[in-house]
């Protein structure tokens, strides 16, 4: 027997043995699983704030359970309240347009269009940076609590004291306790599970002594790469209060873009406005027994004129809400483990589920900082969304991924006229993208190929997660999605008349950008061309399925696609140029792990490739959803113990937060790719794939228990 065949084979014998999965007679308490992981704060702390929402609407608060103290996250992960329908355009006087940033490339020996921004030089174009910055992601409001000494002086966050601060998972409530002046002040936050709309209730003898009250701040837009907000020019927008008893609604207006909301509060307060500032306050009138004040913020791009339901209620529909989140999804409980890293482990797991809810899974896929903050002028990154929310699927929340898998149905005149602009059929689809599908100039992003096939292989993960209900519906809903997508795929690939092959590039960036200067001599990445086949022959499937013949040309790609390149025993990177770069994304790894078993990828070769990675990378290099990825690559390879390693891997860009964060760099202080990708390891670490054994990704030494319930297999 050759030596990779006994490796595989004792591989599979260890993992056979690993521990079994909860029983239905000896169920998890889930409960006291999430809740031992609630993240709690004794301090400002400005990388760890806690956020409330619901996937499509978000509310970032500080150690007050507000937004009181903003300068002090300014530097970390800043305040903010941002929606999925949030967005504004600055306005375009000089007319610029997506043409002015396009430039011909040779592919092939023919001019292919991409919308690159670069000029003669391969400087961005003015009309490329105004693309890249436009629309922006919005700020909505800035809700806080202002707080004042006796002489009237205003308290700063350094007067603060007695902080006690716990978000409690289970109920999605925020618990803020501090002390003011030796007063005690007491907090509850909770977003609507439906709408964007914020429950509020403080409780402070400060209220009736009246130095206690609201604040709400209006900002412009900021087309800044990471700011969502602009402070410094209120001439430039309009807001506008009308108030009546125990309620008033602002309608704000940003160029051409408008948003109401609604502040609506229980006893007797007054309301002012500073207009010239966009601000506004809420200050109790006081009185005996009135230590209580209990407000709902509504926000909506739409006039607000119905009330919206009392705090308390909106508070008991949160935990319902969070309640059923836990309750009807998967869970993985280590807490038998004896491994010191188990809970550890588990924090980051239960967390990312949380956050994931909240910040991925609204009705467009998330930028990667999710509702939280801006990157990227708040846009997302399509090549991102399977890091984001494959995990979904695999989690018993197929729901929350279908909710932005529609948007993909919504933009197919566009990816579709992307591709007829190039010279391919089907549907291409963009990158760095808005709610518009409009593609973003970039040097990097227009060449980028890995984003193309994931819709097929989410729509496999929801026809699998729906399988038990007949997947026939799942099929017909996402057959145009799959087979449009493939038709792209099939047709991208040059033919190689002297290799009588199918070649991907050049004129391409692999998914490890470091090749991205060889865009013009790239070829043949391997992890594209392993995901190439798999997605098409998926695809093929898809149609076998719905009961049509098997498209003639999608099997000529299949069998004539080229192969990946072998050196010195393990596979590069790309074909050509015959290089080697060891920095950023070792995406080859993905070809096997991320991805499932092609006959392209020999598992021999790929643990040799593997341990050279894991011997020789530049890990400050790395991004957090690499560590999840090699660790599935281990996994498939039978190979725990490097797949453990690499999940907690000690380097810069895999620091997780006490609020479970994935923190990269200041300005990336989160990453939720990291969370997601996460997520989706560890279903394959526990749940295996098709055929494999049990829990496949931790090792039978005695140290690990894990228990699963309700975690899919991936393919």
């Amino acid at each position: 027997m050759p030596r990779s065949a006994r490796l595989l084979s004792l591989g599979s014998a260890l993992l056979a043995a690993a521990t079994l999965s909860a029983s239905a007679a000896d169920p998890i308490d889930r409960h006291a699983l999430v809740t031992r992981h609630n993240p709690s704060a004794e301090k400002f702390d400005p990388l760890s704030p806690f956020t409330v929402g619901n996937g499509d609407f978000a509310f970032t608060a500080d150690a007050t359970g507000l937004q009181s103290f903003p300068e002090a996250y300014e530097n970390g992960i800043p305040l903010h309240t941002m929606s999925d329908w949030g967005w504004h355009t600055m306005p375009n006087p000089q007319h610029y347009t997506a043409a002015e940033a396009t430039r011909n490339y040779d592919v092939h020996g023919r001019p292919v269009p991409y919308l690159s921004g670069a000029g003669d030089h391969h400087d961005y174009v003015p009309a490329a940076d105004w693309l890249r910055a436009n629309p922006q992601r919005l700020d909505l409001a800035r809700l806080g609590l202002t707080l004042r000494h006796a002489d009237g002086k205003p308290v700063l966050a350094l007067e603060i004291t007695g902080i006690h601060q716990t978000l409690d998972l289970w109920s999605g409530t925020l618990d803020s306790r501090f002390v003011v002046d030796g007063q005690p002040v007491h907090v509850r936050t909770a977003c609507d599970p439906r709408h964007a709309t914020l429950a509020v209730e403080i409780d402070s003898p400060l209220l009736t002594a009246g130095r206690a009250g609201l604040s709400l701040a209006f900002p412009g837009a900021s087309d800044d790469w990471k700011k969502a907000a602009d402070w410094d020019h209120p001439d430039r927008y309009q807001t506008t209060a009308t108030t009546k008893k125990n309620h008033c609604t602002i309608q704000s207006t940003l160029d051409a873009t408008t948003c109401s909301t609604r502040l609506d509060w229980s006893g007797d307060a007054s309301f002012k406005s500073d207009d010239a500032a966009h601000r506004y306050t809420l200050s109790p009138t006081g009185g005996k027994g009135a230590d209580h004040l209990a407000v709902v913020c509504s926000f909506s791009p739409q006039p607000l004129d119905s009330t919206p339901p009392a705090a308390q209620d909106i508070f008991t529909a949160a935990a319902a809400h969070w309640e059923s989140f836990w309750r009807t999804g998967g869970a993985v409980d280590l807490s038998g483990s004896t491994d010191p890293r188990w809970h550890e482990l588990e924090r980051r797991i239960v967390l990312s589920q949380y956050l994931t809810a909240l910040n991925c899974a609204g009705t467009t896929p998330p930028q990667e900082t999710g509702l939280t903050t801006n990157s990227w002028y708040g846009k997302f990154h399509l090549e991102m969304h399977w890091w984001h929310a494959a995990q979904f699927a695999l989690w018993g929340h197929p729901e929350l991924l279908e909710k932005s898998m529609a948007w993909y149905q919504t933009i197919l005149p566009q990816a579709r006229a992307l591709a007829r602009a190039q010279g391919y059929d089907g549907v291409r689809w963009p990158k760095m993208t808005d709610p518009s599908g409009t593609n973003s100039p970039s040097k990097v992003a227009a060449f980028l190929l890995w984003q193309q096939p994931h819709p097929i292989y989410l729509a496999e993960l929801l026809r699998r997660a729906h399988a038990q209900e007949g997947d026939h519906a799942t099929l017909e809903k996402y057959r145009d999605l799959v087979f449009q997508t493939a038709d792209f795929m099939a047709s991208f690939p040059a033919w190689d008349a002297a290799g009588k092959r199918y070649v991907l590039g050049p004129q391409i960036i692999p998914a490890q950008e470091s090749w991205g200067k060889y865009r013009d001599q790239t070829l043949n990445p391997t992890y594209e061309l392993a995901y190439w086949h798999w997605a098409l022959e998926t695809a093929q499937q898809w149609r076998t399925r719905l009961g049509l013949k098997r498209d003639p040309h999608w099997d000529d790609v299949l069998t004539h696609l080229a192969k990946p390149t072998v050196r010195d025993g393990r596979y590069a990177a790309v074909e050509a140029p015959a290089l080697e770069i060891t920095s950023d994304h070792p995406a080859v790894l993905a070809a096997l792990g991320m991805v499932p078993a092609t006959p392209l990828i020999d598992p021999a070769t790929m643990r040799a490739t593997l341990h050279a990675v894991l011997q020789q990378w530049d890990w400050p290099s790395t991004w957090g959803w690499d560590y999840p990825m090699i660790a599935m690559t281990a996994t498939r390879l039978g190979e725990p113990d490097p797949a453990l390693s690499a999940l907690l891997m000690d380097t810069p860009k895999n620091t997780w937060l006490p609020n479970g964060h994935n923190y990269q760099e200041p300005r990336l202080p989160l990453y939720l790719p990291g969370n997601g990708a996460l997520l989706t390891a560890i279903a394959l670490m526990t749940a295996g794939w098709d055929h494999s054994p049990q829990t496949p990704g931790f090792p039978q030494n005695g140290q690990w228990k894990v228990r699963v319930e309700g975690v899919l297999p991936l393919p």
